[in-house]
């Protein structure tokens, strides 16, 4: 029977943070075929061994990769942002040449054939190339370093096409920005040069072996992730806060003093490099780092705050958080509905590719469109704040200072007629003097570039409340359309730009009713401080970060007055999105059915909040095991490895008591060698330099065959013996947190004899697959039904 939900079902899309996930039949099936990876690896006796040769360096060769991977994501992040500059400027630049000449049509036609020609190279190469570097690459990164494998996503391959289709997609014009995919290409450079190896570059430095293993290699990734945030936010603090609060599961004060060197390096190559070039040309000042190269949206007048500026705070926050829920609900959606039409269109040959190619280049074709036509609909605007007959109009504050209100010189004109004297300048200050559009100003140039204006302080009549209006409305369907498809993009440009829109508006709204006012007091009463909060607010609603964020909007604002509004404003907007929906990207791992354990599961029944200490390990626990014993004939082995898909087998003795455990790699690997080389007896930079080959299945055909029962094994020096195991009396609740905190893999349940009685994996403690084992139980320990809430209704609601 074909399982259906609702539109508005619970445990779906609109769901409460606190309210888990439902997964459907087929979504289950998928959940099942991701592995997981220890966070260390298996104590064994090669492993051992293996240790003992390794040379001990006090940590220098960590803190050289450290370094190594910070220059290099620093590079990356340079390279990024001039190749985007050089592109959208020289675009844009190439369209108003003809729309300045009245040539609207020209224009149009310029700026959207090259628009199509960059979004079509940019999804072509990820669809026809790497499917992998579709997106921004965040949800995949942290669902690994949470202990899930996501293959394919840190190859030099995935690298070159993520960052080239990122390059080319933000500079097109399409609502997106590079800092997601930057934060994943950072992970990726970490994972990938701290191995000092690699097969394309036919690449083997031994100084740096001891570092291959699991325990480094997520460090490393952690950090390079951190380092993405520094080098595209110009923020090394936010970096680190973010590996620490988003990305990372496991977490060591060594680990944050090391991801703080990286970040820290990362930040001065990036802003190294841009002191000294602008879109890749040699302008100087190599080593001076102004504030407008390193600070990315540098507010430049500092205005005083009032107490009451807490309470647009929080009103701001509400707005964030209940925008910031529609964005991510919106976007599930239509993940879902993209998701029907490609199953369609994979019906026909080659069909499914050309779809997904076309998609992007619909969207930036209706964005051109927009971008000129609208703004050509909209009439020139003259400043208010105007320097006639040698002196200032009246609404400027000051009266001629360089203080007062004013009219930025970035300001687009479009196609309004320019004057000689559009800029003036008084006592050596240049101001605006001419007409300009305002809803070019926001939607015709590039993200950051509207972001720069919305954030300015002191220009309240610049950006009337139509044109934001009319920008919130149609940039925030287009950005929600644009996340997911099959171009490598992110995010983070687009929350700001909308969460500046909506609290310029309010900003614009409240100076209307309350008028301007000179003196400090009132100060705070400015649509770009409105802006900032408005900004902070949906960012939060959406990602639902709270440390990270408010340090990363310090570092890119450099407005240290206005933290605690931020810090408000965020808290409530994560509060009210919490209510409504999961965060963004932890919603994206759950359309994408890539297990995740979150902090703390929240396992409900009949509504209410029910404790996972009263359950025991045995409650969540599979059963019966499969196990094998130290001394195995190799067609038992290839026959378990055919007949079942499990990851990892519990190591038993006679007894069926624990002694240890074994993973499928392991054995696969070991069969192989007993297969290829007539040995079994395999060294741990085997298992490092090997995996299991594509010949695998006729192998083990092979190993399971008559003769092959009597050849024994013994796989004494490759058991795993630290595996971790409970007794079945274990707290649930305890479980969970054992099994997160030591990033295991597998979970072994004993007796009190120490018979193997159960297991526990990854997909076992998530919180749906523990609601519904605990159904049965929960009624004897609540002393209620035993039917959890929510189960029955998905069962009987419809699916879109």
């Amino acid at each position: 029977m074909e399982e259906k939900t609702g539109f508005f079902q619970s445990g779906r899309d609109y769901e409460s943070r606190y309210v888990n996930h439902r997964y459907l039949s087929y979504e289950k099936k998928i959940l099942s075929q991701y592995e997981s990876v220890d966070y260390f690896s298996p104590h064994s006796k090669v492993y051992k061994e293996w240790v003992a040769k390794q040379p001990a360096r006090f940590e220098w060769d960590r803190w050289v990769t450290m370094g190594c991977i910070g220059f290099l994501v620093g590079l990356t992040a340079f390279v990024m942002h001039q190749g985007i500059s050089l592109i959208s400027e020289s675009m844009h630049e190439v369209a108003l040449n003809q729309i300045e000449e009245s040539k609207i049509g020209e224009g149009w036609a310029v700026l959207t054939g090259i628009s199509i020609i960059l979004v079509l190279l940019s999804s072509s190469i990820v669809v026809i190339w790497c499917p992998a570097a579709g997106g921004s690459g965040l949800p995949e990164l942290i669902a690994y370093l949470n202990g899930t494998n996501v293959r394919r996503i840190f190859s030099l391959k995935t690298y070159v096409v993520k960052f080239i289709s990122c390059l080319l997609a933000v500079g097109s014009g399409l609502p997106v920005g590079p800092e997601g995919p930057m934060i994943a290409l950072g992970g990726l450079i970490g994972a990938s040069v701290s191995q000092f190896k690699s097969k394309v570059l036919k690449l083997d430095i031994a100084l740096f072996k001891r570092l291959r293993n699991s325990e480094d290699r997520r460090n490393f990734l952690t950090a390079g992730a951190g380092a993405g945030v520094s080098a595209a936010f110009g923020a090394p603090v936010g970096g680190l806060l973010f590996a620490m609060e988003e990305v990372s599961s496991f977490w060591s004060d060594k680990l944050g003093w090391q991801t703080f060197f990286c970040c820290m390096v990362s930040a001065f190559t990036a802003d190294l490099f841009n002191s000294a070039f602008s879109k890749f040309e040699y302008t100087g000042n190599f080593g001076l780092f102004q504030k407008d190269n390193y600070i990315i949206f540098h507010v430049e007048n500092y205005i005083p705050l009032n107490l009451l500026v807490f309470l647009p705070a929080i009103v701001l926050g509400a707005i964030g958080g209940v925008l910031g829920a529609l964005f991510t609900f919106t976007n599930l959606k239509i993940v879902r509905i993209r998701r029907l039409l490609h199953d369609s269109a994979a019906r026909i040959p080659n069909l499914l590719s050309l779809v997904k190619i076309i998609e992007p280049i619909l969207i930036i074709t209706i964005v051109s469109t927009l971008k000129v036509l609208v703004s050509d609909a909209f009439p020139c605007m003259q400043p208010q704040c105007i320097f006639t007959n040698s002196s200032f109009s009246p609404v400027c504050l000051g009266h001629g200072g360089g203080n007062g209100f004013h009219t930025e010189l970035t300001v687009e004109t479009f196609a309004c007629e320019q004057q000689d004297d559009d800029i003036v300048i008084v006592n050596g200050n240049q101001y605006f003097n001419g007409t300009y559009n305002p809803f070019a100003t926001l939607f015709f140039a590039s993200g950051e570039e509207a972001i720069h204006h919305l954030f300015s302080r002191q220009t309240h009549n610049e950006l009337p409340p139509l044109p934001l209006a009319i920008a919130l409305l149609l940039y925030f369907p287009l950005a929600c359309w644009t996340a997911g498809t099959s171009v490598a993009s992110g995010l983070v440009v687009p929350m700001l730009l909308i969460g500046g829109l909506f609290g310029r508006l309010v900003g614009c709204l409240a100076v209307m009713v309350v008028g301007v006012h000179t003196t400090p007091f009132w100060a705070w009463l400015d649509p770009g401080a409105f802006a900032l909060i408005g900004a902070a607010s949906f960012f939060g609603g959406v990602s639902r970060l709270t440390m990270s964020l408010a340090v990363i909007l310090m570092e890119m604002t450099n407005d240290i007055q206005f933290l605690l509004p931020i810090m408000v404003t965020i808290m409530v907007s994560k509060w009210v999105g919490d209510l409504l929906t999961h965060s963004f990207y932890h919603a994206l791992l759950e359309v994408k059915c890539i297990p995740f354990l979150d902090s703390e599961p929240f396992i409900t029944h009949n509504g209410d909040p029910v404790s996972l200490e009263l359950f025991k390990a045995a409650d969540a626990m599979c059963s019966p095991v499969q196990c094998v014993k130290e001394k195995e004939s190799v067609s038992r082995l290839a026959s378990l490895l055919m007949s079942c898909e499990h990851s990892g087998f519990p190591v038993v003795n006679e007894e069926q008591q624990l002694i240890g455990s074994i993973t499928r790699r392991t054995l696969a690997v070991v069969l192989e060698y007993l297969h290829d080389h007539n040995k079994d007896m395999v060294h741990y930079e085997d298992f490092l330099a090997h995996d299991p080959s594509y010949r695998q299945k006729i192998i083990l055909e092979k190993l399971s065959g008559s003769g092959a029962e009597d050849v024994t094994i013994d796989l004494e020096q490759y058991i795993n013996q630290s595996a971790v195991s409970v007794p079945t009396s274990f707290s649930l609740h305890r479980t969970y947190v054992l099994f997160r905190t030591l990033g295991l893999r597998h979970l072994v349940v004993t007796d009190e004899r120490n018979v193997v009685v159960g297991i526990l994996s990854r997909k076992d403690l998530m919180g749906h697959a523990l609601e519904d084992k605990l159904v049965q139980v929960l009624g004897e320990v609540v002393g209620s039904e035993g039917v959890l809430g929510g189960i029955k209704e998905e069962r009987r609601a419809a699916e879109l």
